[in-house]
């Protein structure tokens, strides 16, 4: 199986560009759901030790079904299929122009939950434009055991997301296992709450906020992902999803620019489109960079050829 690995403000991502199983010819959707249900343990031996790393996300390269489109992609992490992955797709797209396929200009790409644009500035400069996102609940509140009572909004940015405006922790890098601990929880209590997205979406993504360190920052985010790895970058789809509470509470203006830091001090630029009242459309721009060629060989004798299990 061959894979082009890269990192993007740090969140790695490997893009299997041949060699992954037959998905068919239905829907990207369809095919996310074959991949899911019939193919696990091909998709956590290809992001999970010991064969990927912790937080790798995956990206299958498929047919899109829309012939604009310069490829469909589906993403994966050790613990799900995804619908949309930001920091992926700027790595898909610098991965694309690593091997010749797309130049500088804006292009299309079909995920499962939609079509999304790229534009390459450079070899390593990606803006994604998001799938339409927006806010569905404001101020939910949930009793953390050990922590008190925690308020979040719950929105949708291409995943379902928990966003807390105020972590209870400081959100500072000599804190990743608390910041993780306290959304673990918080994403349990959501589950006890049976609380979810539009349709029963899975909410299985929280970020947790707090105030910028560097001068430039708006904020700084903490994002837990559902393989209970945190994101190294601020998370495009979070940092949709953030930007729909945002515009929603009218504390940031359509087109207005600002700098969203991650956990480790990597930064997006990210701005929006309003398109009604409680819907907009997200500009993700960071940057990613090509690290690796590789061909992976799954030894069928290897007992850890679908990765390690802890659980």
């Amino acid at each position: 199986m061959q894979v082009i690995d890269s990192h993007t403000e740090g969140e790695p991502t490997r893009v299997i560009v041949s060699g992954g199983p037959d998905l068919g010819s239905g829907s990207l959707a369809e095919r996310a759901k074959i991949l899911a249900t019939e193919h696990k343990d091909f998709y956590r031996s290809v992001v999970s030790e010991p064969y990927g790393q912790e937080a790798m996300v995956g990206v299958m390269l498929v047919e899109p079904v829309d012939s604009t489109c310069v490829a469909g992609v589906i993403y994966f992490d050790a613990a799900a299929v995804i619908g949309m992955c930001g920091h992926g797709t700027i790595g898909v797209a610098a991965t694309l122009a690593h091997m010749g396929k797309i130049g500088v200009g804006t292009h299309k790409i079909e995920t499962p939950v939609g079509v999304v644009e790229v534009t390459l500035s450079d070899a390593n400069t990606v803006t994604v434009k998001n799938v339409a996102s927006r806010r569905l609940h404001k101020d939910v509140s949930l009793d953390i055991a050990g922590v008190g009572t925690v308020y979040g909004d719950v929105a949708y940015g291409g995943n379902w997301f928990f966003i807390v405006d105020q972590s209870p922790v400081p959100v500072v890098p000599s804190n990743i296992r608390n910041l993780t601990e306290v959304s673990i929880k918080i994403r349990d209590a959501i589950e006890v709450k049976q609380l979810t997205g539009t349709d029963g979406g899975i909410i299985d993504h929280i970020v947790l906020y707090g105030p910028a360190l560097n001068e430039k920052g708006h904020s700084r985010n903490f994002v837990l992902c559902p393989d209970n790895a945190y994101d190294r970058s601020p998370c495009g789809t979070g940092s949709s999803a953030r930007l729909a509470c945002l515009a929603a509470d009218n504390r940031l203006a359509p087109s207005e620019e600002i700098i969203q830091e991650s956990t480790i001090g990597s930064s997006y630029r990210l701005s929006y489109q309003q398109v009604t009242n409680d819907t907009i459309i997200p500009n993700i721009t960071g940057q990613a960079f090509v690290t690796k060629e590789a061909t992976l060989m799954m030894n069928p004798s290897d007992p850890l050829k679908n990765g390690i299990k802890l659980s």
